[in-house]
């Protein structure tokens, strides 16, 4: 989470023992590990109550009866036709018409 390595970590260790002395170490340690419990039930409370929220707000979303489904068995064949039917039924009617036109010959 920190990155911190081993070196680090002993010259924290090191500088609050300096700091704290040896006797009140552990005490300060003990008080620091509630601290961050207290910290993570809390961010964690916030957390679940902002998700509850969003789900309120914004439902799920129900599958289109349109929505191309990829089944396990599916060649890539398949695929594309269900591509191809999509793109084809999502134009607009005039662009399905000239997308069909055939090209005009030179003269």
């Amino acid at each position: 989470m920190f990155n911190i390595g081993p070196w680090e970590l002993g010259l924290i260790l090191l500088v609050a023992l300096i700091v704290v002395g040896p006797g009140k170490l552990p005490e300060v340690a003990k008080s620091i590990g509630q601290g961050i419990n207290e910290f993570k039930k809390v961010t964690n409370g916030y957390k679940k109550e902002f998700q509850e929220a969003m789900d309120s707000v914004e439902p799920k979303a129900k599958p289109d009866s349109k929505q191309v489904l990829v089944a396990e068995g599916d060649t890539l064949a398949d695929m594309a036709d269900k591509f191809d039917a999509v793109v084809v039924d999502q134009q607009a009617p005039e662009a399905h018409v000239d997308a069909v036109a055939e090209p005009s010959k030179p003269e």
